[in-house]
């Protein structure tokens, strides 16, 4: 018996086979219920992240105080607002007291000629219904401060200052809670699934989202990441390497206007970190798209940030969104319940990429290979009536020239891959189309096809007999005194 180990996923799965290869006897699953695939942040938004080990930079937290305390939870919101008002109230109740002790008022309450620095002050709650009449400013009269106590109006004085930062501290923070725009993105929805289809015949990753509100969302714009672990050339470890997935930032499709449901579009290309995904290769990645909308809530002009991820098993190979707008009498009926519906449509389970190797395979570039047989065979056709044109002149000349193999050389020096052509200056145009040899610049191939007509004709002038020299001397041309067929055959050269 041998032991088949698979693994699908977080799945570990046992196949037991027999030695003689007549089947499978016996299956056996390791893990009876697949495990929880951990995510970085949770469909509602929360970021799964916890910060451990932080020695002293704990303190950094205490010089941010007013953040800190709108970070934590309601239920330590409410435990501190409480516990700070009643420890400053009992404080500030219990300075009154020491005053009233230490003056001897306690003693003396019912002396109608003496004056307390408190009057009916007598105990403890006394001083602390004083300081709640003066700290609320609710002022009953019964209880009040004399002028004949200086530390009573200090502290006084000093009660005033310290209760308006108190209050500024702890109401600002309760109202900073309660304002947040945390709870305005639940009324932005996400899509439960991601789905990858054919969209204006290119392969494009989608999702949708929508506002439940009627008030809009302003300078809506959505962001998508992609956190993959991954492994540089340098052997460094990445395990939430973080790309980005345009969604139309060049063109601008990211700027929202979410009035209703949206469906947002990731094409996949060769510049998309999905461009080697395919249908196959889906059941073994491991992936999180982080979903990222911003905008301004339109009511209190606060910034609004809603969240959400899909992991590889929530994006459906194949599938498309159902249209949830409708036109009714005079408006646009938006239909919630099928926010979530998808259906399967034809799509091609191969990536991007092997597409394109498809497509090459069975496209071979045959236009080119064309235009350059048609190229050649003028070039050819182009010899051959040079070849043609130095049987034809007269052996005297072609003994001038030098040359007898002239069109020889030309079809060594043209037969190259390369097509192009070059500007030959005053060349005819049948040599510059036969001269083009890659590698040689244009002088250079100039000044050899200049040397190859110039240089001979130079040489063998002392060879002319004297008519001829007396023709050619003073640099003047000779088609004037050659004969006629001798000056058509030259002109047509030229021409």
């Amino acid at each position: 018996m041998s032991a088949l180990r698979r693994k699908f996923g977080d799945d570990y799965q046992v196949v037991t086979t027999s030695s003689s290869g007549s089947g499978f006897h016996h299956q056996q699953q390791a893990s009876a219920h697949k495990k929880k695939r951990q995510r970085f942040v949770d469909k509602n938004g929360r970021c799964n992240v916890q910060h451990g080990n932080l020695g002293s930079e704990t303190s950094r937290y205490l010089s941010d105080l007013f953040t800190t305390l709108v970070d934590l939870k309601w239920r330590w919101n409410l435990f501190i607002f409480i516990l700070t008002y009643t420890v400053a109230w009992l404080f500030m109740a219990s300075m009154w007291w020491v005053i009233a002790y230490i003056r001897g008022d306690l003693n003396r309450t019912h002396d109608d000629e003496y004056t307390p620095c408190v009057a009916n002050v007598y105990n403890f709650p006394s001083a602390f219904l004083f300081f709640i009449e003066t700290e609320a400013t609710i002022g009953y009269g019964y209880r009040y401060i004399t002028d004949k106590c200086p530390e009573g109006i200090i502290l006084f004085l000093f009660q005033s200052i310290l209760g308006s930062i108190v209050d500024a501290f702890l109401i600002g923070c309760m109202f900073i809670k309660m304002s947040q725009p945390k709870k305005r993105a639940e009324t932005l929805m996400f899509s439960e699934h991601a789905v990858i289809s054919m969209r204006d015949g290119k392969l494009t990753l989608m999702f949708r989202v929508g506002n439940l509100r009627n008030s809009h969302m302003v300078s809506a714009q959505i962001r998508c990441k992609l956190l993959k672990s991954r492994q540089t050339p340098e052997g460094e470890f990445l395990p939430l390497d973080q790309l980005e997935l345009d969604v139309g930032f060049s063109t601008g499709a990211d700027q929202l206007f979410l009035v209703s449901p949206l469906t947002i579009c990731h094409v996949i290309d060769s510049k998309s970190p999905f461009y080697d995904l395919s249908q196959r290769s889906m059941q073994t990645e491991q992936f999180e798209i982080v979903v990222i909308l911003e905008g301004i809530v339109e009511t209190t002009g606060m910034t609004c940030q809603a969240r959400t991820s899909y992991t590889e098993d929530e994006v459906l190979w194949g599938h498309r969104f159902f249209p949830v707008i409708s036109l009714e009498e005079g408006f646009f009926k938006v239909d919630y319940s099928q926010f979530h519906a998808t259906f399967e449509v034809p799509t091609t389970p191969y990536s991007v990429k092997e597409q394109e190797e498809m497509l090459l395979i069975s496209s071979p570039l045959i236009a080119p290979a064309v235009s350059n047989s048609k190229e050649r065979n003028n070039s050819v056709e182009c010899l051959d009536g040079l070849e043609d044109f130095g049987t034809k002149i007269p052996s005297k000349l072609q003994k001038i020239t030098g040359r007898e193999d002239f069109p020889k050389k030309l079809l060594r020096m043209s037969s190259t891959t390369s097509e192009k052509a070059y500007s030959m200056g005053d060349l005819p145009m049948k040599l510059q189309r036969i001269s083009s040899v890659p590698g040689n610049s244009e002088e250079k191939l100039v000044s050899k096809t200049t040397k190859m007509l110039s240089d001979p004709m130079s040489q063998s002038l002392a060879d002319l007999p004297p008519k001829l020299q007396k023709l050619s001397g003073g640099g003047g041309r000779m088609e004037g005194h050659l004969p006629p067929k001798l000056r058509k055959m030259n002109s047509d050269r030229f021409t």
